[in-house]
C-alpha cells in the first residue's frame, strides 16, 4: 500500500521524533508531571488529542500542539504511528483525529462565512484546543473555551511558558477577535450561566463545537440557545436533533467527500469498507465484527425552547 493511500506523506519522518527544547524546561516538565499524576483519563485525553495534531503536522497546522501534548503522549502516539507504518497498516494511528480536526476546521470557517465573518465560537470541552491561535477565520469572532478549571489553568500556563522563550516565532498570538476561558464542567447544569457571565451573548450567531460527546450531555439545556449552529461527534443525532427543532441536520461518515481530506484513499481501509454497508447493518458480513461507525454531524436552526 502506498503512503498516499493511508494518509501519510510520500517521504514522512515517521521513524524519527524530534521534540522541541521548550518541552524540557522546568516549568513545562512540572506541568506535565502534574497531568500524569493528578488528572483522570478524561482530562488527560486532551493531551492525547494534542499529540495527534502534533504528529499529523503535515496536514494540521498547530504550532503549539507539541507543547500542549507533552513528552509522554508524543512518544506514546509516535510509537503507535511507527508500528503502523512498519506493518504497512491500512489505518494509521491518528488518521481519525486528523480528519475530525480538519472537518471541524472547515465547518467552523463555512459557518462564520455565512455570518459574514462575525459571530461567536464556543468550544465545549475545549481541552488543549488551539484554534483561537491558528485559525485566521476567527479574526472577527469571539471565542469561548469551556472546560474543567484545572485543564484551562494548565493550558494557560503552558502557553505562557512559550512567551518566555527567546524564539519569538513560538510566542502565542491569538488570531481570534477575543478569547475567553470559561471554567465549567459541561456535564453540570451551570455551564451556560458561567458562559454568559464570561460575555457570551445568546442572541448572537454562534458556532458550537463539541468534538467529544458526553453521554448525558444530550439532556442538558444546550438545545435552548438560539441563532446557533451545532457541530459535534455523536451516534444518532440525526434522529434526535430534528425533534428538538433543528431544521437542518447533515450526517457525514469518515471517508465521505467532506470527511476525507485526501487521507483515506485506500478502498479497503476500515472506514471505506463500513461506508459501503447500509447503516442498518450492525455486523460486518466479511468477518462478523461489529460495525462501529464514527459520524460527524452538522446541525443548524433555532431549537425549540420547549425542549429543555
Amino acid at each position: 500500500m502506498s503512503d498516499q493511500e493511508n494518509g501519510l506523506q510520500e517521504d514522512p519522518q515517521w521513524l524519527e521524533l524530534k521534540l522541541p527544547r521548550l518541552l524540557y524546561t522546568d516549568t513545562v516538565q512540572g506541568l506535565h508531571a502534574t497531568i500524569q499524576s493528578e488528572w483522570d483519563s478524561l482530562r488527560r485525553s486532551a493531551c492525547q488529542t494534542a499529540a495527534g495534531r502534533a504528529l499529523w503536522k503535515h496536514v494540521i497546522h498547530d504550532p503549539f500542539a507539541d507543547l500542549l501534548a507533552g513528552e509522554t503522549y508524543l512518544k506514546s502516539f509516535h510509537e503507535k504511528i511507527k508500528n503502523d507504518r512498519l506493518k504497512n497498516a491500512r489505518e494509521t494511528s491518528g488518521v481519525i483525529l486528523a480528519v475530525r480536526t480538519l472537518w471541524f476546521d472547515s465547518k467552523i470557517e463555512a459557518a462564520l462565512s455565512s455570518f459574514n465573518g462575525e459571530g461567536q465560537v464556543v468550544l465545549l470541552g475545549a481541552g488543549m484546543d488551539a484554534r483561537a491561535y491558528r485559525l485566521s477565520c476567527l479574526k472577527e469572532s469571539d471565542v469561548f473555551e469551556v472546560d474543567f478549571p484545572e485543564v484551562l489553568e494548565v493550558k494557560t500556563t503552558l502557553l505562557k511558558a512559550a512567551t518566555e522563550t527567546i524564539d519569538e516565532h513560538l510566542h502565542p498570538r491569538i488570531t481570534a477577535k477575543s478569547l475567553n476561558r470559561v471554567a465549567a464542567d459541561i456535564r453540570n447544569n451551570d455551564w451556560l450561566e458561567k458562559l454568559q457571565i464570561s460575555g457570551f451573548v445568546p442572541e448572537k450567531n454562534t458556532v458550537w463545537v463539541l468534538e467529544v460527546l458526553l453521554a448525558d450531555f444530550m439532556n442538558k439545556p444546550s438545545t435552548t440557545l438560539s441563532n446557533s449552529i451545532f457541530h459535534f461527534y455523536s451516534d444518532w443525532p440525526d434522529h434526535l436533533l430534528p425533534s428538538l427543532g433543528f431544521s437542518h441536520v447533515k450526517l457525514s461518515q469518515l471517508g465521505d467527500p467532506d470527511a476525507h481530506f485526501g487521507l483515506m484513499n485506500d478502498p479497503l481501509n476500515l472506514f471505506n469498507k463500513l461506508r459501503s454497508l447500509p447503516r442498518s447493518v450492525q455486523t460486518h458480513p466479511d468477518d462478523g465484527t461489529p460495525c462501529c461507525r464514527l459520524y460527524l454531524v452538522e446541525a443548524s436552526g433555532l431549537p425549540s425552547q420547549s425542549n429543555q
